[in-house]
Order: structure tokens, then C-alpha cells, then sequence
């Protein structure tokens, strides 16, 4: 189960024109952003990537806004892990469950999600939040991931059992972002 003393967000790669080719890719966007929020209202720390930001473009303005005043750390591997400021965001979270979010379901999110959990984290991947440009590949990141012992979580479900009691000061805040 998760909670909020013990858990961290990680937003993979919602960047440039990408951001809106990837299937769902609005609406995902609008979960993300959902999803930041209640990590921000639940006092949640949140690593954010972006893959090669200067051939992709930067993270879309409306999650950029939402993460300031945080930095995105570049990544030119599709793990994140692989990547030194990552790993070190990471450990400097001092949580030991990661919710996922982001995009290319099968590629960055995947690789990202698995390198948590051999790194010996808890992982859970908000499926509600990845996308793909083909939806199958998406299925398929999802089903590899599951297989592999990664959980797998929605939008809705993960800030619920965050937030865990309705008597939580954040459960309103919390409320009404799902409303």
C-alpha cells in the first residue's frame, strides 16, 4: 500500500510535439497534470526528465508550470537510471516507492520503471498516465512491466490511497482535482 511519507513521483519525457502525437495524448496530459497536483498538495517529491531536450523540445507548458519551480533533468538514455542526476534525485528523495508517469509508455517510461526496480525500489506505473504513438505498444510496456513485478496504479487510485482517510487535511484538495 502506498503512502505519503514513503512514496515519490517521476514525470518521463511529456515534451514537444511528441507530447500530442502519442495516442490520448491531451487527455494524459490533463491526468499528469492531475497527478502533480495531488503529489504537490500531498507533499510528495517529484524527480522530472526530459529526454534530449534540445531535438525533442522542452516539457509541455502546461506540466512545465506545474513542476516549477523544479528543474527537469536531461537525459539522452532512455533509462533514467542510467543517468547520474537522476539516480541521485532519486536517493536525495529518501522514499522507497516511485509512482510513474509519462511518455513513451514502451520505451523511456518502461526502461525508467524497471531501472527503479532493479535499483530495489517499489515501483508503480500510473497507466492512466503513459501513452505511446501506437496504442499496442503501450499494452505491451504495460504487460512486460507487470510482468516483471512493477505495480501498476491509475490517477484516481494512487492520490486515494495516498491521501488514505477523508478526514486527511489533503483529501479535499485531493477531491476536488478528480472531480
Amino acid at each position: 500500500m502506498l503512502n505519503k511519507h514513503d512514496t515519490g513521483l517521476v514525470v518521463v519525457d511529456v515534451q514537444g510535439k511528441l507530447a500530442h502525437l502519442v495516442g490520448d495524448g491531451h487527455q494524459v496530459i490533463q491526468r499528469i497534470a492531475t497527478l502533480i497536483e495531488g503529489a504537490k498538495a500531498l507533499g510528495l517529491p517529484i524527480v522530472w526528465l526530459e529526454q534530449n531536450p534540445t531535438k525533442l523540445g522542452v516539457t509541455v507548458p502546461e506540466l512545465a508550470l506545474l513542476l516549477a519551480p523544479l528543474s527537469p533533468i536531461a537525459k539522452f538514455t532512455f533509462n533514467g537510471c542510467a543517468n547520474e542526476a537522476f539516480c541521485n534525485a532519486v536517493e536525495q528523495a529518501n522514499v522507497h516507492n516511485w509512482l510513474v508517469c509519462g511518455v513513451e509508455a514502451h520505451i523511456c517510461v518502461y526502461q525508467t520503471a524497471l531501472g527503479l526496480k532493479e535499483r530495489g525500489f517499489n515501483v508503480e506505473v500510473v497507466v492512466d498516465s503513459i501513452a505511446s504513438r501506437v496504442e499496442a505498444s503501450k499494452d505491451l510496456a504495460i504487460t512486460k512491466l507487470a510482468t516483471k513485478g512493477v505495480g501498476l496504479t491509475n490517477v484516481e487510485m494512487c492520490l486515494y490511497e495516498l491521501v488514505q482517510d477523508c478526514r486527511a487535511p489533503e483529501f479535499k484538495t485531493i477531491l476536488n482535482l478528480i472531480k
